[in-house]
């Protein structure tokens, strides 16, 4: 690690009179970049063709990737805290375009466990690390609007698929004369795959080193002109102590709040993973044909995002105002009301299903951006990032429980393309019980006991604010 001294904290300390508002781009730089985990369905079948293989076995890559978010995000955390965003930023940068290169060399070599490795292992550090590098360098510079700071970069990982959709169809018809963007049959052939992820790799790498080379730490006892720190005390669940990562897992609140977050993402996940085939279904005439066209279902995707996307930046900053448990109250009592309503009357109507599916989206979304800002309330500043990667692994797990409960309730009633609104029904009224676990838990959570504490000197104190 002596070649990335160049990046340690040290030599990224903010000089006298900088403007904090020039933290959140750097931030955004990295998590628009990585939000591409999103759009890997825009090349999905053209993998499927050129490899010969299966649905199942291409969407393995993403699933790959998840995990290796998670885990890395957990391991990794404590190594962020303490060497600081920049490093960790230019660490997610080389993983993640490696992970593109590797993946390349996969794909013009036809060998489909490169691309595992590749996109899924080394580009999931990638991943991992990049989420979370940010995150606590902002909430130190925005001590008074944590939520509205988590939410500006964390919206990027959400709107990052807008922006990499498009671009790949693009850069597949600009490599391959034979592919039509606007046809949801067409597909790329091997040579255009393999130059689009040597395209994204080097793109990608470019735009993570803005963030690298502009992200800053505040210096030691900085704090927003005009904010008292003693006005936290006034709130509920927020401390003004600090709570180290080892001793964080420790206490009951980590693990409600471990629930709260996988059960808003499982729900969350169960109508973003089958977004397209799902208003197809539920809008079929009396010869079971869909009145709702192949190309409507991906602008209802793309509509799915932008509200993703908009949730985690209006929700969270919502969180400064009324507090995070009550925005969770939000999150998953509301959701439970808005997947009964979707179960129950979202075949009557196509606008009526867009918004309820488009609120559940909101609050998937908010619920990622307002995760890092209730734990800086439970548990301090002093290692918020380590601990928001232990925490990341609910989301791991959420990325294999969403979609095995929604597909074994589907596959149970019928092929693909011959199911209805009734088949969603099931599927549906069990993430309403999910949600209600998850709220029961959000109402669990209590302030840490002192004992979990970190012993505070004058210096620290400086430090960790």
């Amino acid at each position: 690690m002596a070649l990335l001294s160049v990046f340690d904290r040290e030599h990224s300390i903010a000089p006298e009179g900088y403007s904090r508002w020039l933290i959140p781009p750097a931030a955004l730089a990295v998590h628009l970049c990585i939000g591409q985990a999103y759009a890997t369905s825009v090349y999905k079948n053209s993998l499927v063709q050129h490899f010969g293989t299966s649905q199942t076995a291409i969407g393995i890559v993403f699933s790959i990737a998840i995990v290796m978010l998670g885990l890395s995000a957990a391991v990794g955390g404590t190594w962020v805290e303490r060497g600081g965003p920049r490093k960790a930023m230019f660490v997610s940068a080389v993983f993640w375009a490696s992970g593109f290169l590797v993946g390349a060399l996969g794909i013009a070599t036809t060998q489909l466990w490169l691309l595992y490795l590749g996109y899924g292992v080394l580009g999931g550090i990638g991943l991992g690390i990049g989420y979370i590098s940010p995150v606590s360098t902002l909430i130190k510079w925005f001590p008074d609007r944590p939520g509205l700071a988590t939410g500006l970069a964390i919206m990027g990982f959400g709107g990052g698929a807008m922006i990499a959709g498009p671009a790949s169809r693009q850069l597949m018809s600009f490599y391959d004369d034979g592919y039509d963007p606007a046809v949801a049959t067409s597909v790329a052939d091997g040579d255009a795959l393999t130059a689009l992820f040597l395209t994204l790799g080097v793109a990608y790498f470019v735009i993570m080193m803005f963030g690298v080379f502009n992200i800053r730490v505040p210096r030691a006892g900085w704090r927003p002109a005009g904010w008292d720190p003693a006005t936290v005390r006034e709130k509920p669940l927020v401390t003004t102590a600090h709570v180290s990562a080892a001793n964080a897992i420790r206490t009951r609140s980590f693990w409600l709040l471990w629930i709260v977050l996988f059960c808003n993402v499982t729900a969350g996940i169960g109508i973003l993973e089958q977004a397209s085939p799902m208003i197809q279904d539920f809008f079929r005439d009396g010869a079971g044909v869909s009145t709702v066209t192949v190309a409507a279902a991906a602008g209802f995707v793309g509509l799915l995002s932008l509200f993703n996307m908009a949730g985690r930046f209006a929700w969270s900053s919502t969180s400064d105002l009324i507090g995070r448990r009550p925005i969770y109250m939000l999150y998953l009592g509301g959701g439970m009301v808005l997947y009964a309503s979707l179960a129950v009357a979202g075949h009557l109507a196509t606008a009526l299903f867009v918004l309820l599916a488009g609120v559940i989206l909101s609050f998937y979304g908010g619920g990622f951006a307002t995760v890092p800002a209730y734990l800086r309330d439970l548990f301090g500043s002093f290692q918020v990032g380590a601990i928001h990667g232990r925490l990341l692994t609910a989301w791991s797990a959420a990325g294999v429980a969403g979609p095995l409960i929604i597909n074994g309730f589907l596959d149970a009633q019928g092929k693909p393309g011959t199911l209805t609104a009734d088949a969603y029904r099931p599927a549906l009224f069990t993430m309403v019980g999910v949600l209600a676990v998850g709220f029961v838990a959000n109402l669990l959570i209590r302030p840490v006991p002192e004992h979990h504490h970190e012993p505070v000197t004058a210096k620290e104190e400086e430090v960790a604010r």
